[in-house]
């Protein structure tokens, strides 16, 4: 396998993006609705959001990190690996954030839902969220490496 190099921008601005993602999706998407869902007020899900924002972020990193690595760096057929220019496509990123997302997010954050006796609604909320954030840091990372 070639030497692949990695754009750390690219990976930087995927982790920003759910920034983006989060302000539409609980904000004037579903923000209501998951406050409901969840029992937080207004006012409780402002406070410490500079802190939240920045973990937030260095988590996304960390995602967005393995997300590179299974659509980017592995897979293919031998001596054909992600990284050729066939795969270097936004949708090909898509495909690979949602199969993330599906796989490994969901069964974990409806696992914990089930224990922690939240609604479907709520599990619908927060997983969809993540399918549409892992699904557009894979089309950042593929298209822009």
């Amino acid at each position: 396998m070639e030497n692949i190099e990695i754009n750390w921008l690219a990976l930087i601005a995927a982790a920003l993006s759910t920034l983006v993602v989060g302000f539409l999706w609980y904000g004037p998407l579903f923000g209501k609705a998951w406050m409901k869902e969840t029992g937080i007020t207004e006012a409780q899900a402002q406070k410490g959001m500079p802190v939240r924002f920045g973990l937030s972020v260095l988590l996304a990193f960390v995602a967005v990190v393995f997300i590179y690595m299974t659509s980017v760096v592995t897979g293919g057929e031998p001596n054909d690996p992600h990284g050729q220019e066939k795969f270097l496509t936004f949708g090909h990123g898509v495909v690979h954030g949602i199969i993330v997302s599906l796989f490994i997010v969901m069964p974990a954050l409806v696992t914990n839902a089930l224990f922690e006796q939240k609604s479907f609604k709520y599990m619908l909320i927060n997983v969809g969220y993540w399918i549409v954030t892992f699904a557009i840091m894979g089309g950042i990372v593929n298209a822009w490496t």
